[in-house]
């Protein structure tokens, strides 16, 4: 969005971080994580990662965050699937803490759409509106019954979402 503002006609957040054109790129998940109580992370790993200097951290996804927070609402065998298939990813905060705020000529020129799931229990609806409100965004979807997973736990209503941006944006 940043570098290719012309060649996107619509940025589609799904229950998502929705960074700004005012803050650094951090600054969504710092407020993420500040807000989030250390016993919500239920039974994720954080460890430090590559050069000591670069204080990086990764995270694992155990799997009573998976089935609680992430895939609450999904198939039993979805679940034992994401369980198979989790591996370690960077927190990104301590890349994204050293990057410039995205532009309004870049990534403010793009409209964005937030689909709001009403059942992610990882990215809570209170701060998904949060992010909507400090971001501004063309328009906002909700989903009723999905998870953070929409796309596995309300596929056909993400689907008729998708095909109805990309009708209204094109």
């Amino acid at each position: 969005m940043e570098m290719y503002p012309g060649k996107i006609s619509v940025a589609v957040f799904l229950s998502a971080f929705l960074p700004d054109s005012t803050h650094k790129p951090s600054y969504v998940l710092e407020q993420y994580v500040e807000l989030t109580p250390t016993e919500a992370w239920l039974d994720t790993e954080f460890k430090p990662f590559g050069d000591p200097e670069d204080h990086l951290t990764s995270m694992f996804f155990g799997p009573k965050f998976l089935a609680s927070k992430l895939y609450n609402l999904c198939s039993p065998e979805d679940l034992a699937l994401a369980k198979m298939l989790v591996r370690p990813s960077s927190l990104f905060i301590e890349d994204l803490s050293k990057q410039n705020p995205f532009s309004e000529e870049g990534f403010g020129s793009v409209k964005r759409v937030y689909i709001m799931c009403r059942e992610d229990r990882a990215i809570l609806v209170d701060f998904q509106r949060w992010q909507i409100e400090n971001s501004g965004v063309a328009e906002v979807k909700e989903i009723e019954n999905a998870d953070h997973m929409a796309m596995l736990s309300t596929p056909k209503e993400l689907c008729q979402f998708l095909l109805e941006i990309a009708n209204n944006y094109a």
